[in-house]
């Protein structure tokens, strides 16, 4: 809620004055009542049984009765068990509402906090494509940087490029054998999917070998490990590392190629970054500092030269940091990626890796490694973890070839809102210019909406066509709502001010009233919790209560010149709020569908 600073401290004036004791601590505890229960703010009056020497019912019920005597504020109370439920008068919620109408940054911080975070999100190997699971990702990570902002800290956007290692070597290795030359202007495919192919191919003719050394009478695991052609990728990664002037030519122009079909998808997704690191700069620090702990016995050496780091004291495995080869595995550039950032940005109060649950137990040995190498503000590193995207038809696997690639899911989807606008009859009038802005608007809000409104921590179905649904929970439902209200206040012609004494409020008006107090709440719930699942169903609700009174209240209609000037307030209000919090969600608002 906002503006409630008054009323709550008046609810903690009263146990003062009541009880006779100022030293209540944190004790006293004020939060919005639960929907089951009548009331708009809640008093939790178990901790006060110390001072009210009596039962939490009739503790909850002496602070009821002396606020009621006492202040304006409140014009009934109830109470559940030891919870002293109160419900404000409508005179001062539509005072409430008079000041949110006034401000034109209602519901966010306006107040820097000084505080620096930095979101790592997307974070592509240069092997392939971006698809389906990193989109989930990207709208994460970036309505998280967003929804950080909105509450006042100052944020870097990054991401760490994947670009080393064996699954790179695959491509390379493939490509030399089998490309023929073949670039991106000759094949006419995007540098990253031009990549992707021969990652794909690698696999074929690794898994074409295994079988062909499993018939020859070799174990299963003995075949994956001499399959020549991973023999070869392996001793590419190890020329890399050496600095073979024929291997890094190719990396080189192989990632350059993948860099730029990369840019032209964040471009059509809207997403930018502050901050770029590179697996490629970060490994040779990573190793560095493991070395360093070698030295200083954070860390042992096998006998086969391999370097670990012992776990064992913390219930985890042991964890490989250097090959017996000499190169360097995931933990080691991550070592080194964490180390570099925060030497260019000693003041963060935190990082926020946006990763999904398969790497769960890599981040919480990454962050004890960190703690045990002595680095203080490793408690300040966060794993955003999230469930997977699967298809109807299972989970997807890029060596296979088989996931659903980002630009031609983002083309699809536009290309299917643009012929359902279509069926509507939504395009009367508009030029094709128009008309494409339009359906890329409402294609992305549904790709965008339906991939953010479930609970990050939770895997998830996608369905292209049911994201674009207009009757449905989607960005769509949102957007056609925000349209509908921006198209009544421009039919409009008469004043949007009221006498806040001359009326009183319907249920379904008061409704909206109370959801719109909720938005600086929820923009602090969501950002506290790095959910934007919180934010993107709580708009979906708005437009929902909006609707319901709008059904049951005309509002240019309206004969009395009050009422409807509120109405067209309540509107206004409701139509920014959506607008806020749609942009935070990375998601544009057309005034027309």
């Amino acid at each position: 809620m906002t503006d409630f600073n008054a009323v709550k401290d008046a609810i903690k004036n009263s146990v003062v004055n009541l009880f006779g004791d100022n030293n209540y601590g944190d004790v006293i505890v004020v939060e919005e009542t639960k929907k089951e229960f009548k009331g708009d703010l809640t008093l939790i009056c178990f901790p006060l049984l110390k001072w009210s020497r009596t039962s939490p019912e009739n503790t909850a019920n002496l602070i009821g009765e002396y606020l009621l005597e006492k202040e304006p504020f409140f014009d009934d109370f109830n109470v559940v068990k030891g919870f002293l439920n109160l419900s404000i008068s409508q005179s001062y919620w539509l005072t409430f509402f008079k000041s949110w109408i006034k401000d034109d940054q209602f519901g966010l911080v306006k107040k820097n906090s000084g505080k620096l975070y930095m979101v790592e999100y997307s974070s592509p190997n240069t092997n392939k494509p971006l698809h389906l699971g990193h989109l989930r990702n990207i709208f994460l990570g970036d309505s998280v940087v967003s929804l950080l902002k909105a509450v006042g800290h100052n944020v870097v956007r990054t991401q760490i490029i994947n670009d080393r290692g064996i699954h790179i070597c695959k491509s390379m290795l493939a490509w030399e054998r089998f490309g023929q030359g073949e670039t991106p202007e000759s094949s006419g495919l995007k540098g990253d999917h031009l990549v992707g192919k021969y990652y794909v191919l690698f696999d074929k003719l690794y898994k074409e070998e295994i079988t062909q050394l499993i018939s020859e009478g070799l174990s299963e695991e003995d075949a994956k490990n001499q399959a020549p052609i991973l023999i070869s990728a392996k001793k590419m990664l190890v020329d890399w590392e050496n600095n073979d002037e024929k291997v890094r030519s190719l990396w080189s122009t192989m990632n350059g190629w993948v860099y730029e079909g990369f840019r032209k998808t964040y471009k059509d997704l809207g997403v930018d970054y502050d901050k770029l690191y590179y697996e490629s700069d970060t490994y040779e620090l990573g190793k560095e500092v493991v070395l360093n702990g070698l030295n200083d016995n954070l860390f042992y050496r096998k006998e086969d030269d391999s370097v670990w780091c012992e776990l064992s004291s913390d219930k985890l495995d042991d964890k490989l940091l250097i090959r017996a080869d000499g190169t360097t595995v995931y933990m080691t550039q991550d070592i080194g990626t964490a180390v570099q950032r925060f030497k260019d940005y000693p003041e963060l109060s935190g990082v926020i890796y946006t990763v999904g649950n398969e790497q769960n137990h890599h981040f919480k040995v990454l962050f004890k490694i960190l703690s045990k190498l002595g680095y203080s503000w490793s408690s300040n590193c966060h794993h955003l973890s999230y469930g997977m995207v699967e298809l109807p038809e299972g989970k997807m696997k890029s060596r296979e070839g088989t996931v659903v690639d980002a630009d031609d899911l983002l083309s699809s989807i536009i290309k299917e809102s643009k012929e359902l606008t279509k069926e509507r009859g939504h395009l009367e009038g508009l030029s094709d210019q128009d008309i494409d802005s339009l359906c890329s608007k409402i294609g992305k809000a549904g790709l965008k909406y339906f991939l953010l409104k479930v609970d990050p921590k939770k895997k998830m179905a996608f369905n292209p066509k049911e994201s674009i649904d207009l009757n449905g929970h989607t960005g769509p439902f949102i957007q056609y709502g925000y349209a509908r209200i921006k198209s009544l206040l421009k039919r409009s012609s008469s004043s949007d001010d009221f006498d806040l004494n001359a009326i009183s409020l319907s249920e379904k008006e008061m409704d909206v009233v109370k959801v719109l107090s909720s938005f600086p709440s929820v923009l602090k719930h969501a950002a506290s919790e790095f959910s934007p699942s919180i934010l993107a169903n709580y708009l979906f609700n708005l437009v929902k209560s909006y609707n319901s009174f709008y059904q049951e209240s005309p509002v240019i209609r309206e004969e009395d010149e009050n009422i409807k000037g509120f109405r067209l307030q309540l509107s206004d209000l409701t139509s920014s709020v959506l607008s806020k919090g749609m942009n935070i969600l990375g998601i544009e608002m057309p005034e027309r569908m």
